[in-house]
């Protein structure tokens, strides 16, 4: 998940690009999602034939075995945070689908569900695990700054953890915007800029018990150690600032983040240990309830 340079331009956690930047970045970015599959877990190997049942199973059961710890269900995953009961009525647009785990959560409770990436593989992964499931929805290549959508078409958008990697973050939401009918929600998680992950994770592990200050700032170090080309870490107030420029009302906010963010030890059998006998509740209450998570998660209103 290393990466040796940022693409030229990216200069600061929230930069947007210029107009001669825009299509470099997304290349950049393009290309470092088709190398790494999203699957939420790096570290360890599926141990399961790629697309087959078990493959899917195991990277979903992964996935959301990790965000019970911080936002555990009432019924299903998510459903704190995800309408269930409009979705029977809804068309359901997932911007980012990675390995379909979100599908497969969000397509048997819509009217009908969407689904787009900026990767082959990623849209070839979830049609696999779609068609596999017996689930119905479409999934299409698709750059979410470009959204071939007519105006007003949808009544839900959910997007975890993607738009701040796109080259042009406001673009997307501009996106959004357009192709939500009136009033219509969407729920969107980009990275939290908190001091916990920037000074305790980056700063300490990175910049001095590696010496990376040395060679990078502070923002490179984060930059270099987190997944996709580029990733946008915003402060609250940044964040509501540019939904409310691309026509958002925030209805609510949430700040949570991973229970391994809090357990600041290197990727091994003694941080698995430690993440295993220190309760939940406790690193919930520094990631959610102090807010040191790295997980900006909103619910929008077409304003």
């Amino acid at each position: 998940m290393m990466k040796d340079k940022l693409p030229n331009g990216y200069d600061s956690p929230t930069a947007l690009p210029r107009e001669a930047e825009r299509d470099a970045w997304q290349i950049d970015n393009r290309a470092w999602w088709e190398a790494n599959p999203m699957r939420y877990d790096w570290t360890n190997d599926l141990g399961a034939e790629e697309f087959s049942p078990k493959f899917f199973n195991e990277i979903t059961a992964r996935f959301f075995s990790d965000a019970a710890r911080y936002m555990p269900p009432r019924v299903h995953p998510f459903d704190t945070i995800v309408p269930f009961a409009l979705l029977p009525s809804s068309e359901v647009l997932e911007i980012g689908v990675g390995s379909g785990s979100h599908a497969q959560l969000l397509a048997p409770h819509c009217r009908r569900y969407t689904g787009i990436d900026l990767t082959a593989y990623a849209v070839r992964s979830t049609t696999a695990r779609l068609r596999l499931m017996a689930l119905p929805g479409a999934v299409l290549q698709m750059d979410a700054e470009r959204l071939a959508f007519a105006d007003e078409t949808f009544d839900f958008i959910w997007t975890w953890g993607v738009i701040h990697h796109s080259a042009d973050t406001a673009g997307v939401l501009r996106e959004m915007h357009r192709v939500m009918r009136p009033n219509a929600r969407a729920v969107v998680m980009v990275y939290h800029r908190s001091p916990l992950y920037s000074f305790g994770y980056a700063a300490l592990f990175r910049g001095v018990l590696k010496a990376g200050f040395l060679r990078h700032s502070l923002h490179e170090l984060v930059q270099l150690n987190t997944d996709g080309a580029i990733a946008r870490f915003y402060r609250p107030r940044e964040w509501h600032e540019l939904s409310a420029a691309c026509g958002f009302e925030i209805e609510q906010q949430w700040i949570m983040g991973q229970k391994s963010e809090v357990i600041l030890l290197p990727a091994g059998r003694l941080k698995d240990a430690v993440t295993k006998a220190v309760p939940d509740a406790v690193t919930r209450f520094i990631t959610n309830t102090c807010r040191q998570g790295s997980f900006l998660i909103t619910r929008l209103r077409k304003a």
